[in-house]
């Protein structure tokens, strides 16, 4: 009698899951008109939906209820003004998402949001210039053609300095650990954690502002210590693209060694959204741009979760991008990115990252975190991961960007 039981709940449940399914609105393709910069969602009945754009990145959101996507995700021609990147974020039974990572940023003076679904199959959402499209303000004049000029090596410097001056620095934060009272792990020759992290800290941030495109900031400028939640804060404050926590690990077994790198875990990152959510003082913060405090709980859940997978994704290529300059020198603990809880990788905002450079508690490698040779080797190998990930994926108004 329980087997009986058992088999007809299991069959209520797949006829309630496929008329659930029937009566969902189906979103099979998009299309793309460059000059009006708009795009057109294929449906098969009249959506409710929902349109809004956030920052840093620059992204448009549209959200349709009831509805689930068949067939392929086209993406939008190489050569569109605005859309860069299609990609579907969310799906489940209220519905879908998707969101288009956008070539620049806009504003509400330069552009306007519409959408509409009047023909009750197509689901029309234009991100359209106010100034009207590049073909309409583009005027062609005729002139002679001139002299090929040369260019010499001083106009190319010229050139350079001209781009490099467009768009803003991509900012790093760096979380030198421990500090103050609390000194961390400790070698067998009394070497303290907290010494060695600022050493490597400093190296690294001069690395970084010497590059252009890119300026560090110090969580921690001197030997005091920072809560870790404040050490988040003054990241977040700081408008990073980037937080770096360095370490030196410590494990009661001496032969131990190697550098490891880790980022936050999808159990630490599912905690932190709760934890997000449920504090009153949210009604101040932003995720990606957008203000938790006015939003329905389960609009604030879905933007939180977007936000948060998008950090996750980042955090995960910087720290692959790191750890493959670690093995020129110094051996790896793990060969793999490693995930924890750390507290300091739980901005839902921010990719993070944490690097144990080596095993305090190993004396060889305890000697190795004593030189400065060492200490400037590590904080290379972390500068040209950084470097590598964002010469890939600059924020598009970055001054890298325009390089």
């Amino acid at each position: 009698m329980k087997n009986y039981h058992k088999r007809l709940c299991i069959l209520v449940l797949l006829f309630l899951s496929a008329t659930v399914y029937a009566g969902q609105i189906q979103v099979n393709s998009l299309a793309y008109d460059a000059r009006q910069g708009r795009l057109s969602v294929a449906v098969s009945a009249s959506p409710k939906h929902r349109v809004f754009v956030m920052d840093n990145p620059s992204r448009l959101v549209i959200d349709i209820k009831n509805a689930n996507w068949v067939g392929a995700l086209s993406q939008p021609p190489a050569a569109h003004p605005l859309f860069a990147k299609v990609k579907l974020a969310a799906q489940n039974a209220a519905g879908l998402r998707l969101v288009v990572d956008l070539k620049k940023p806009v504003s509400p003076e330069k552009f306007s949001l519409t959408s509409n679904n009047r023909d009750e199959h197509r689901l029309m959402v234009n991100l359209a210039s106010k100034t009207g499209s590049e073909a309409d303000t583009v005027k062609t004049k005729v002139v002679k053609p001139a002299k090929q000029v040369t260019k010499t090596k001083s106009t190319k410097s010229i050139e350079q300095k001209s781009v490099a001056n467009k768009g803003r620095d991509i900012i790093v934060a760096i979380d030198a650990g421990h500090g103050g009272n609390d000194p961390g792990a400790h070698g067998q020759q009394g070497t303290e954690e907290k010494v060695v992290t600022m050493a490597i800290a400093q190296k690294l941030a001069a690395l970084l502002n010497a590059q252009a495109g890119l300026k560090a900031v110090m969580v921690r400028k001197d030997d005091y210590y920072v809560g870790l939640r404040e050490r988040i804060q003054i990241a977040r404050a700081a408008k990073a693209d980037l937080f770096i926590s360095i370490h030196a690990d410590a494990f009661n077994d001496t032969t131990v060694r190697g550098a490891s790198v880790f980022t936050l875990s999808t159990q630490g990152a599912s905690t932190e959204a709760a934890r997000w959510l449920e504090k009153s003082e949210n009604a101040a913060e932003l995720v990606g741009g957008v203000s938790l405090s006015d939003k329905e709980d389960v609009l604030a859940s879905v933007l939180l979760d977007l936000s948060q997978s998008a950090t996750l994704s980042a955090s995960q290529q910087v720290a692959q991008s790191v750890l493959k300059h670690f093995h020129n020198i110094s051996p790896l603990h793990r060969d793999s990115v490693q995930k924890a809880g750390f507290i300091v990788l739980k901005s839902p905002d921010i990719p993070s990252i944490l690097v144990e450079t080596a095993f305090i508690s190993n004396p060889l490698e305890e000697q190795n975190l004593l030189s400065p040779r060492y200490q400037t080797q590590m904080a290379k190998a972390i500068f040209k991961g950084v470097y590598d990930y964002f010469k890939e994926s600059a924020p598009v108004d970055s001054r890298m960007a325009a390089l």
